[in-house]
């Protein structure tokens, strides 16, 4: 690799990744380290491909407009991949694996605990043929521990993983976050975790295996909230958009909708009271300073709602921007997507398509800015087995002889 090639495709070009993951977690954080240059292979049933491929509607539309396998799901985490058509349940199709990952630097699989230990794809199998491969295996539960067999999705592991009971109207059910964050967070940390066994691994030869739980993950990130539990023994509970321990900052009405105000300091809410007309609230005990705003936040807010709704949302923002006081709209994914800011940074990516009937698909832009080594966006999310034979000719397998072992289904 020449200096002018090293780094074409990003910081991690020349990387191999064997994406052996389904849904979101595992494919999010696949999807960004091909983002950042690396080449992912991505594994799939033949015929079926990912569980998400099927979860739709929305799914591209083809030129005749019916619905294609490509369902918007699918789309959101699996660009930068080939996708390879392997049946692991053969001993032909497992052995493949186990071949291909001999060759790789990463593997990434979410497989029930103990399910790839029957097929010789296990991290102790594998990496006693690859002794630096960094296997990363992510589940509901983890490797250990009581419930380590069970199966865990997003929404089951918000439930007990603590964040929906602090989520949602104060007199209303607990409620999950709108996307399956649980799976995006534990997809960044599995990146992070990646990355840094990588550097080890560059330093030492030796890989390692990285055990990610859902539960783990959703736990850790209860961050304030959950040393709100552990340093005062208190149980947090659900306040809708207010804010345990900053006041004020949650939405507000106006004559026209709801906006934010998010005051996070003593100044800004002096120059809220002063732009808002009554200076008078600064200055009362009760409000001057956060932590006796947040003492007395029942008795602050409804009077701030008296103010806000005075105004239209858009006169409310000019008046605070220009006092130095943060507040902003609450968009639906349209406006957040199509604002001008966003787009200016990158928020659509349009990718040819070979069945999308208006010829490429749209995903949603990788926030990292590499000043040297940028991101690129390489390949649209891939249909099942598009690459099957680019890969295996690449890697110098005999595509014939495999699917007469029936390892290519």
């Amino acid at each position: 690799m020449t200096e002018d090639t090293a780094f074409r495709d990003g910081p991690l070009t020349g990387l191999r990744v064997l994406d052996m993951s389904r849904i979101l977690a595992g494919p999010t954080a696949a999807q960004l380290l091909g983002d950042l240059g690396a080449d992912v292979i991505k594994i799939e049933r033949p015929g079926k491909g990912d569980d998400t491929r099927g979860w739709g509607p929305p799914f591209v539309k083809d030129a005749e407009g019916n619905d294609t396998r490509e369902s918007a799901y699918y789309l959101c985490a699996n660009r930068n991949k080939r996708s390879v058509a392997v049946d692991m349940a053969t001993e032909a199709g497992a052995a493949l694996l186990a071949d291909i990952a001999a060759g790789s630097d990463v593997l990434i699989e979410n497989f029930k605990v103990g399910d790839l230990a029957r097929r010789g794809l296990d991290y102790a199998s594998l990496s006693a043929r690859n002794p630096g491969l960094v296997y990363c295996s992510i589940t509901g539960f983890g490797q250990t521990g009581p419930y380590a067999k069970r199966a865990g999705y997003d929404f089951l592991i918000q439930g007990m993983g603590g964040i929906m009971s602090v989520t949602g109207d104060a007199e209303g059910q607990p409620t999950k976050v709108g996307v399956g964050i649980t799976d995006v967070m534990t997809g960044m940390y599995a990146v992070v975790s990646i990355l840094s066994a990588l550097r080890v691994r560059d330093a030492t030869g030796k890989g390692q295996h990285i055990d990610l739980g859902l539960l783990d993950v959703q736990i850790s990130w209860l961050i304030n909230q959950g040393l709100d539990y552990l340093t005062a023994g208190t149980t947090p509970v659900r306040r809708g958009n207010a804010h345990p321990t900053v006041v004020p900052y949650e939405t507000f009405p106006a004559t026209d909708g709801w906006f934010i105000i998010a005051i996070g300091n003593d100044g800004q809410f002096a120059r809220f009271a002063e732009a808002a007309g009554r200076p008078e609230l600064a200055a009362d005990e009760r409000f001057r300073t956060n932590p006796a705003r947040v003492v007395h936040h029942d008795a602050l807010i409804p009077l701030m709602h008296e103010i806000t709704k005075t105004k239209p949302m858009g006169e409310w923002m000019a008046i605070l921007e220009a006092a130095g006081v943060p507040c902003g709209p609450v968009n639906d994914i349209p406006a957040a997507i199509d604002d001008p800011h966003a787009l200016g940074r990158g928020s659509r990516v349009k990718q040819a398509h070979p069945v999308a009937g208006k010829g490429y698909v749209e995903t949603l832009g990788n926030p990292a800015k590499l000043s040297a080594t940028p991101v690129t966006y390489r390949r649209p999310p891939p249909m099942v087995g598009e690459h099957t034979a680019e890969v295996l000719a690449e890697l110098g397998f005999d595509e014939a002889a495999l699917r007469a072992k029936g390892a290519l289904g």
